[in-house]
């Protein structure tokens, strides 16, 4: 069906625009093909779904998991509009704390492709944000790490200023003091 995976400035993290095949009873698209994706480095099987719904101004994040339990992540919104951010936590990486953001939303029906090593965050544009995430691993306590969604060393571009965000996630660590990906770490598929 063709759809189109385009590199972002942080390597393994893809922006994924599956064509929409629109008509007069509404749209079809493919949201994911084993065969497809697996020749853009995204093989599966995807063992866990998330979904979470967030009010406009709801930021969720920067979050991730540690080795040998760490995600890799297939994001998409449903309903609504949010801005997606992700942030390279491979300590000795040529891109290690920098970050890139783009907007996902049911009308442009963007998805991104997180490899573990990545922190991902959001903030809802809208007020009914609905958010769907595919995983590589199943969620384990234990290996759950986070950076600070504020962090003046990151500094992040976020679009909507008036916030919400959970006291879980103010308690989060700067990147400077988070636990990190090891130097010699590169994401494969459980």
């Amino acid at each position: 069906m063709q759809t189109e995976f385009t590199p972002t400035p942080l390597g393994g993290v893809l922006v994924v625009q599956p064509r929409v095949f629109p008509d007069e009873r509404g749209y079809f698209l493919e949201t994911f093909k084993a065969s497809e994706y697996a020749s853009h480095g995204i093989p599966g099987p995807f063992v866990q779904s998330n979904h979470s719904w967030s009010t406009r101004g709801v930021v969720r994040g920067l979050h991730y998991q540690l080795p040998p339990y760490e995600q890799g992540k297939l994001v998409r919104v449903v309903k609504g509009s949010a801005w997606e951010v992700v942030v390279d936590v491979r300590e000795g990486s040529a891109t290690f704390g920098q970050w890139f953001g783009t907007e996902l939303s049911e009308y442009n029906h963007k998805m991104l492709w997180i490899p573990g090593g990545f922190a991902h965050g959001l903030v809802a544009v809208n007020d009914d944000a609905h958010l769907i995430y595919l995983c590589s691993r199943e969620y384990n306590q234990s290996a759950e790490a986070g950076v600070r969604w504020d962090d003046p060393q990151l500094a992040i571009h976020w679009p909507i200023h008036a916030v919400f965000v959970s006291m879980k996630d103010q308690a989060l660590p700067l990147l400077k003091s988070a636990r990190l990906f090891p130097n010699d770490y590169e994401f494969k598929w459980s």
